[in-house]
């Protein structure tokens, strides 16, 4: 499907309905539509968790593709870089048209994005249920 994307990887572990896959840098991520948004392409190798309820057919060392949509990149997107930013920018304004100094607006913008990371910390639970994977063999 158009809006998806697949990283081959191989499976690290298997526990339970959990399979554990490294995702490997090929030089597929050059073509892929998502690049901009994946993460995956810039490292040299990721580890994913997948909850599976068939896991048991997965073996260690055996290739897979782990499969996304890109409405999940989007979402993360947003969520690690776009909402921060505009947060970043409305307390810097806002410092602004309340007469601070330049200095005390960054420190306040900057500041505000301690709570939003603590935030999203303490929301990985419900976040990682609406970032779900799956694997194809």
């Amino acid at each position: 499907m158009a809006d998806e994307f697949r990283h081959e990887g191989v499976v690290e572990s298997v526990d339970g309905n959990m399979v554990r896959v490294r995702i490997l840098q090929s030089s597929a991520c050059s073509g892929c539509q998502v690049k901009s948004l994946c993460k995956v392409s810039g490292s040299k190798e990721k580890l994913i968790d997948v909850e599976c309820s068939d896991a048991s057919r997965f073996a260690v060392a055996q290739k897979v593709n782990v499969v996304g949509t890109t409405g999940q990149g989007m979402r993360a997107v947003m969520l690690a870089f776009t909402l921060p930013l505009v947060l970043l920018l409305a307390v810097v304004i806002g410092c602004s048209a309340l007469g601070c100094s330049d200095g005390v607006a960054a420190i306040c913008a900057l500041a505000v994005l301690v709570p939003y990371y603590i935030a999203l910390f303490l929301m990985r639970g419900r976040l990682n249920r609406r970032f779900l994977f799956r694997i194809e063999e």
